[in-house]
This record gives C-alpha cells, sequence and structure tokens, in this order.
C-alpha cells in the first residue's frame, strides 16, 4: 500500500443509518410530495430512478431541515457520485454537459439533493482538473470511485462571507505535516460528507488573495459547531456554520493555486450546475401549474382557466433560462482545456452573470407558476402546492449574493463593447 492510500484512511460516514429497501423505494408517491408525471419521459433512467427517491422524500428532508440520506444514498447505488471521474481511476469519465442534466434532473424532484449533488460534483471536477497527477489526490480519486464517496467544501469564513478570493485562515506547516483551524460560516452537509476540499492561505504570512486547496478526510478534522441552519429554504443542504480544525500531510494541498483553480474551473463548475438546479426545481413548479390548468379546464368544460395566462408566462420564462444554461454550457465545453480562453475577462464575466441571470429567471418561473395556481399553489399541503419550489429558488439570489457579483462585475463591464451584430 502506498503512503497516499495509507493517509487517506477509511470512509466513516453514515454506516449507523440503514439504507431503505428497493421495495420501500417502489411505494406510492404521496400527492403531497408531487405527481410522478413530473419525473417521465426521462433519457437518463439512473438520474431518474434517484430522483423519484427525492420527490418522495422532499417534504419531509424540507419539513424537518434533515439531510437526503435516501435519496444521496439512491445516487451511491447508481454510481452518480463517481460519474465525472475518468474511467481510467473507476468512473466513468462523463462530461460537464451530462452532470449538469442530473442537476437539472434531480432538482425536479428535491431541490436541496440535486444543491448537494452539484456542490459535491464541482469538488470531484476540481480535483479531476486540477489534482488528478498527485499521487495523493489521485487515490483520493480512486477511492472516491470505488466507495461512492461524498465531498463537501468549505470556501466561507468569517467576515469575508461569500468573498471566495479571500481567506483568513492559513495552512501551517510543520515538516511533512499541515495544521489548519477555520472559521467556516457555512459547510453545507459538513456532517455528513466524507471528505472536505477547503481554502486557506498558503501561509500564515501570505496574503489573504494567496490561496490553497486542501483536501482532507473526515478522519482528519472535527467539526465544532458554531451555527444552525433554519432556513427558509434548501432546508435538506444542512449548511450550517463550523470551526475546521484539521490535520493532514502537505501532499494532501493541491499543487494548483486557488486562483487558477476557482478560474478555470470552481466559478464556471459551480454556476452551470447551480443554475441546472434552479432550472429543474422551475421546471417542477411549471409541470404542477400546467397540472393544474388543464384540471381547471377540464372542469370549466374547456373554458379558459383564470390562471393559463401565468402558465404561459412560466413557460416562456422556463424556456429562455434552459437556453441561457444549455449555451453557457456549450461554451465552457469548448474552451474547458484552453487555459487562455478561460481567462479572458468576456468569459468570466459571462459565466459570472449567468449566476444572477438564472437565479432571476428561476424566481420569476416559480412566482408566475404560483400565480397559475392560485390559492393551490400557495398552500402548503395538497399536490398542487408550490411552497418549497418558491421557498428554495429564493436561496438563489443570495447564494453568492447577486449584489456581490453584479458590483464585481461592474468596472469590468466598462471595458467590455457591446457586440456589433446579433450573430457576433
Amino acid at each position: 500500500m502506498s503512503r497516499a492510500e495509507r493517509t487517506i484512511g477509511n470512509r466513516n460516514g453514515n454506516a449507523s443509518i440503514c439504507p431503505p429497501t428497493i421495495s420501500e423505494r417502489e411505494q406510492t408517491i404521496s400527492p403531497r410530495a408531487g405527481h410522478p408525471s413530473e419525473l417521465a419521459n426521462n433519457p437518463n433512467p439512473r438520474a431518474a430512478a434517484t430522483a423519484v427517491v427525492a420527490l418522495k422524500n422532499a417534504d419531509s428532508v424540507d419539513r424537518e431541515a434533515r439531510f437526503p440520506i435516501e435519496a444521496i444514498q439512491s445516487a451511491r447505488e447508481q454510481r452518480l457520485l463517481s460519474m465525472l471521474v475518468p474511467v481510467e481511476l473507476g468512473g466513468e469519465g462523463a462530461t460537464t454537459s451530462e452532470v449538469v442534466d442530473v442537476c437539472y434532473v434531480l432538482a425536479r424532484g428535491c431541490a436541496s439533493t440535486a444543491m448537494i449533488f452539484a456542490m459535491h460534483q464541482i469538488m470531484v471536477a476540481i480535483l479531476v482538473r486540477h489534482a488528478a497527477d498527485s499521487a495523493w489526490h489521485k487515490s483520493l480519486i480512486r477511492r472516491l470511485a470505488s466507495e461512492q464517496l461524498l465531498l463537501a467544501s468549505s470556501t466561507t469564513e468569517g467576515s469575508g462571507g461569500g468573498d471566495l478570493r479571500q481567506s483568513e485562515c492559513a495552512v501551517e506547516r510543520v515538516g511533512s505535516q499541515i495544521v489548519l483551524t477555520k472559521r467556516a460560516s457555512v459547510i453545507s452537509y459538513g456532517k455528513q460528507a466524507d471528505a472536505i476540499l477547503t481554502t486557506a492561505r498558503r501561509a500564515p504570512n501570505a496574503a489573504s488573495s494567496d490561496q490553497v486547496v486542501v483536501a482532507f478526510m473526515k478522519h482528519d478534522y472535527r467539526l465544532e459547531p458554531i451555527m444552525n441552519w433554519d432556513t427558509l429554504g434548501m432546508r435538506g443542504t444542512c449548511s450550517a456554520g463550523f470551526t475546521i480544525r484539521a490535520n493532514g500531510e502537505t501532499d494532501q494541498v493541491l499543487p494548483v493555486p486557488y486562483e487558477k483553480i476557482q478560474a478555470h474551473t470552481m466559478m464556471p463548475v459551480a454556476h452551470l450546475t447551480w443554475a441546472a438546479v434552479w432550472s429543474g426545481l422551475a421546471a417542477a413548479s411549471v409541470d404542477r401549474a400546467r397540472r393544474f390548468v388543464r384540471a381547471a379546464v377540464r372542469k370549466g368544460n374547456g373554458a379558459s382557466a383564470p390562471g393559463i395566462a401565468h402558465l404561459a408566462r412560466a413557460m416562456m420564462l422556463l424556456r429562455t433560462l434552459r437556453v441561457s444554461v444549455t449555451s453557457a454550457l456549450q461554451r465552457f465545453e469548448a474552451i474547458a482545456t484552453k487555459e487562455s480562453e478561460l481567462d479572458l475577462l468576456e468569459f468570466q464575466i459571462a459565466m459570472n452573470l449567468l449566476k444572477v441571470s438564472a437565479s432571476e429567471l428561476a424566481t420569476a418561473t416559480v412566482m408566475s407558476s404560483m400565480q397559475a395556481c392560485g390559492l393551490a399553489g400557495y398552500r402548503n399541503d395538497g399536490e398542487f402546492s408550490l411552497s418549497r419550489h418558491l421557498r428554495d429558488v429564493l436561496s438563489s439570489p443570495i447564494m453568492i449574493n447577486n449584489d456581490r457579483i453584479l458590483a464585481n462585475s461592474a468596472t469590468a463591464s466598462l471595458l467590455m463593447d457591446t457586440p456589433p451584430s446579433l450573430l457576433a
């Protein structure tokens, strides 16, 4: 056994919680949990199978603000957690587009489940794109594929909040060992993760922007709670605050500076996967609105239903949202290995503003869907309830606040010309 394999250790996750049986998953979905037609005709059967589990448990996950253990267990059984890992390392070598599409499918069942999956895949993308040549991290990637490990991230801390390009904590080196203490204001599903990738200053005397990423396995750290997670929406992400106290080896520091990781992978993949989650959530709301309006038309013997105009608007907004996400996705995949193009100011701004536009369009779509359903959508119960969808989508503008992104993009936008033609 290599030193890298020896130092990673064994997964210590949710072994004490028994996964649901197949028969339990095949039980009829309650009307409150959503209609099975919302997940019909999906070309990805593995993602669809997990989405069914997610939908069945979505309301209890939301109500209890609990981790969606059933859906994540299903994702493990479907080997979705390692889909982005290269074939030679035990995965299936999926594309970013395929991962993004799974985010969309899962979000139609449960947005919290989809967001957890998205955040995990962002960390996988970082490891695969920036650390696959490191022996320690290559061993971690292999174990991720074989054991379906769940990865979390810690990028926010203290007063910096959502400013991901500034760190207060620092990696302290003692020989071949490292020590890190970080007061993290948010770590989504921190308690349930098998490993955490965290940002920090390169050294105690480094500037706040001179950052690295360090991978810590569960046995490398302990989490001390500093803030709970009792929020309006996205309650199943369990994004509580913790102080992380971690120890490891210098090999666990990724070999590429965080500045490059953030620009080339973390930001674009995050905004694409998040946008897909919000798109799937919006699509689920449109599905419910359409079923409600159809039922109203049937009851009215063909007469136009009051909410039909709002349904038309919701469908229009959803179409615009999907086009914006797929367009940005195609562009990223076209230049994913071209560092000079990834560094272009115009590309960086476009990917940042995708997050803003997608969150605004998704919120508008869910609102129009609720208006189409009227009181039935406004209720907390019933098969047409959109309460959870609305509360979940309202997290999108503040998940790295849109105001921060717009302010950071404002000055750079002054340097960019408007396109001279529609086809430019």
